[in-house]
């Protein structure tokens, strides 16, 4: 399928599902990644969930990430420039939705990406040889572009892999894990 039609078919399913699966799958979730070898790392970005569009409740993973007592980075997003912006993200962050309803730091410690070493990203579907499908404004494409390689990747999902999107370029980043609640998926 094209990235056109899995954002449909994924955004109808998304839709379906109540605020207490949404609960039960991003705990589940929260709960496989715990199995992977990513732990001993220092700076990690998570996505604030945006709950408009029925995303993985990253909360849970947030607080794993306080227990561990990482370095926690949120973004902010410039729609004129196409870019995102990281902010360590503290007792002191203040939290607004912006006009997409996006949750993102007012302001804060701006954190570099090079300093960046795991990556929690949002997505709508993903295939089994690592590749996915957000909602197709490129932010995360050009972020991941400008991190290091050995960056690591990993996707947030509460369904299964399809077998191959059709449509991807080259400057589609791939993706190195992608989390179930069911499954993780290493590429």
């Amino acid at each position: 399928m094209t990235k056109t039609e899995l954002r449909k078919t994924y955004k109808a399913l998304r839709k379906d599902l109540s605020s207490e699966t949404i609960e039960d799958l991003s705990l589940a979730i929260s709960n496989q990644l715990l199995k992977i070898p990513i732990w001993e790392y220092s700076f990690y970005h998570i996505f604030l969930a945006i709950e408009a569009q029925k995303e993985v409740n990253t909360d849970y993973i947030l607080n794993i990430l306080s227990g561990k007592d990482k370095n926690v980075l949120i973004s902010k997003s410039d729609f004129e420039t196409g870019e995102m912006t990281h902010f360590l993200l503290t007792d002191n962050t203040v939290i607004k939705k912006n006009n997409y309803n996006i949750p993102e730091p007012v302001d804060g410690i701006e954190i570099t990406n090079d300093k960046i070493e795991v990556v929690f990203i949002p997505l709508l579907a993903f295939d089994k040889q690592g590749n996915r499908v957000g909602y197709g404004k490129g932010f995360y494409d050009r972020f991941l572009a400008n991190c290091k390689p050995e960056t690591i990747k990993i996707g947030l999902s509460f369904f299964e892999a399809e077998v191959e999107i059709s449509d991807v370029f080259d400057g589609d980043i791939g993706l190195d894990y992608c989390v179930t609640a069911n499954k993780i998926y290493q590429f």
